[in-house]
This record gives C-alpha cells, sequence and structure tokens, in this order.
C-alpha cells in the first residue's frame, strides 16, 4: 500500500515549527505528509550545503517537496540535489528578482547584519518579523507556530534570503501566493497560483484552500 502513497513533505518558513502544517489534510488513500524541521546551521555554511544536508530527511523516492516563505527557498536548494514528483513553493519567491526592493537594498548595504537577531529571544518581535505587522490582534496565537530563536539561525537564515543568488526560476517550481502578502509582495512576482485574500501566513489561515487544491496540483 505504500508504494502507491504520494509522500508529501513540508517544510516551514523562517523559525517556524511544522505545526503551521497542523490544519493541512490531505485524503490518507492517496496522500502521506512529513513534516521537516530547521536544524541550526553549523559555522558559515552555504545554503547549498545546508540544502544537501536537509536531503538526508528525505526518505521516499519521488516525493512532493513543498516550502514556506524561507522554507519555500529551501525546498528549491534542496530540489537541485533529488528527484521529486513535484516542487510546490508557497509564500515565497522564485529568485532574487523577486526579491522585494527592501531586501535589495538591505542586501547592497549589508543592513541585514544590523537586524538585533538577540531581540528575538522576545517572541512578539519575532512573531511581528516572521509573519509581518498585521497579526498584531492574533499575536499571542501565532507565538506557538514559532520555536527556533536561536541566534546563530535566525543571522544564518535573514542572510540566506537577503543574498540568496537564484538568478532563474526552476521551471518545475509551481508557485502559489497570496495576493495580500506583505512579506513577498505580490508585485513583484513572475507566474504564480494566485489565493485571493491570501496573506504570508495563508498557509495557516486558509489551510482549507489547500486541502482542497493541493491534490489537484500534486496530481495534474
Amino acid at each position: 500500500m505504500d508504494k502507491q502513497l504520494i509522500h508529501l513533505y513540508l517544510m516551514p518558513g523562517m523559525a517556524a515549527n511544522p505545526i503551521i502544517f497542523e490544519n493541512i489534510k490531505l485524503p490518507e488513500n492517496q496522500f502521506q505528509i512529513h513534516w521537516l524541521e530547521w536544524s541550526i546551521p553549523y559555522k558559515n555554511e552555504l545554503l547549498s550545503a545546508y540544502a544537501k544536508r536537509m536531503c538526508d530527511n528525505i526518505k521516499h523516492e519521488n516525493p512532493v517537496l513543498l516550502g514556506v516563505s524561507f522554507g519555500g527557498i529551501l525546498v528549491q536548494e534542496m530540489s537541485k540535489h533529488l528527484k521529486l514528483r513535484k516542487l510546490i513553493v508557497v509564500s515565497s519567491v522564485k529568485n532574487k528578482h523577486e526579491l522585494p526592493k527592501r531586501m535589495k537594498i538591505a542586501k547592497r548595504t549589508k543592513a541585514y547584519k544590523l537586524v538585533p537577531t538577540t531581540l528575538f529571544g522576545n517572541l512578539d518581535l519575532l512573531a511581528r518579523y516572521t509573519f509581518g505587522n498585521t497579526i498584531t490582534k492574533r499575536i499571542e496565537l501565532y507565538k506557538k507556530y514559532l520555536s527556533v530563536n536561536d541566534k546563530r539561525y535566525l543571522d544564518w537564515a535573514i542572510e540566506q534570503v537577503v543574498c540568496w543568488e537564484q538568478e532563474e526560476s526552476l521551471p518545475e517550481a509551481i508557485h502559489i501566493h497570496g495576493e495580500k502578502d506583505a512579506v513577498f509582495p505580490h508585485r513583484c512576482l513572475g507566474e504564480c497560483i494566485t489565493v485571493k485574500g491570501g496573506t504570508h501566513i495563508m498557509v495557516i489561515n486558509k489551510y482549507k484552500w489547500f486541502n482542497e487544491n493541493l491534490p489537484k496540483i500534486i496530481l495534474s
């Protein structure tokens, strides 16, 4: 029976734990879901090396790999070492040109090195930085989704996003994006499946859309 199942690996966004996928439910006779988690990077570890190391967590052949936000960038790097059935990028970007202007400026000026990640022990600040200011009223709810507040990881993760050097989009990447994403604005993107009313955290608050549409996207 296991050979008939499609294995779907889910990678959360920056600093987030895989509980963000707790409401993603697909038909169990067709799909088996596996959650991936962030590990602390080695000192000066390149994203490409980290991605190759993360591939050790993929235990099935021809899986579907889905990543959210920074996790979407990571799964694209992982896909370069794996044979996948589908590669799905959610609330993320597909190349460095889709990064918003503020991140391009941060790269040029190296302003990202000034982000006070030591303060991210304060989960209110980390939640706002990761999910955006739109969630202020529900900050307590989203605190539960953030578990990686190690300074070394946060410094590394911010740099990897801002300094990502992917020149061209991977043609096999299926991009799903919310029209109201404040972290990676929709207007900055190329071709994608647009979720009406979707924000940067739509995998959490629009999970019904994913439950309904992911099977069709994967099987198409």
